[in-house]
């Protein structure tokens, strides 16, 4: 069993549970369209209401397993995967990526310190950082551990925002107990005023050719 095959089995199997015993909505039955009697349909001559501008801008292809693998190993050549889940490393931070694509899920996580080495004052800054700080990355305690998260549904991810989301994981495990900064724009009406930014300028570089 490999080294990724045997941490995931041993640590994060389970945090997926959920994801497979979501309920999800009922399809809905299309509703046939009424026909419009013929002299209710308005003529071109006499439509006057402009058609709606059109979408020019190329949409980013959705996130698959392949296209994720490619960016993760633009960010780290050394980049071990199963398959389904990646280890590396952004700034000497390792890096977990699960997905579960059944789910259309997936989470990045680094671990930061055993949660029973937290202070009540390091959480209650961890709390004021999740509202503010951490943007789209989150502190969180699972298993007994305090991690650092970025959580997001797998298709619709786009690349710069699975790479800023990457970097902020990174920069909340190396800011825990100073600034508790993901590194990106943060929520002005929060405690926290500081940034941490450089991290995720340098990682959105490295994927700029993908």
């Amino acid at each position: 069993m490999t080294r990724v095959a045997f941490l995931l089995a041993l640590l994060f199997s389970p945090i997926w549970a959920f994801a497979q015993n979501t309920e999800t909505e009922p399809k809905q039955e299309p509703q046939a369209e009424e026909s419009v009697p013929q002299e209710n349909q308005a003529s071109p001559e006499t439509d006057s209401t402009p058609p709606e501008a059109e979408d020019t801008a190329e949409a980013e292809p959705s996130m698959t397993l392949a296209r994720l693998d490619e960016i993760v190993r633009a960010l780290d050549p050394k980049a071990q995967t199963n398959g389904t889940a990646w280890q590396f490393q952004i700034a000497e931070v390792p890096i977990l990526i699960i997905t579960d694509p059944t789910a259309d899920r997936m989470r990045a996580m680094a671990r930061v310190k055993p949660a029973s080495e937290v202070s009540p004052e390091q959480m209650l800054r961890m709390m004021q950082a999740n509202f503010d700080t951490a943007l789209d990355a989150r502190y969180a305690i699972a298993r007994g551990f305090l991690w650092s998260t970025f959580i997001h549904p797998l298709r619709p991810l786009e690349k710069d925002q699975l790479i800023s989301g990457l970097g902020q994981v990174a920069n909340l495990r190396q800011s825990f107990g100073t600034l508790y900064s993901g590194g990106a724009i943060h929520f002005g009406g929060g405690d926290s005023g500081e940034l941490q930014r450089k991290l995720i300028d340098e990682l959105l570089k490295k994927g700029e050719e993908i």
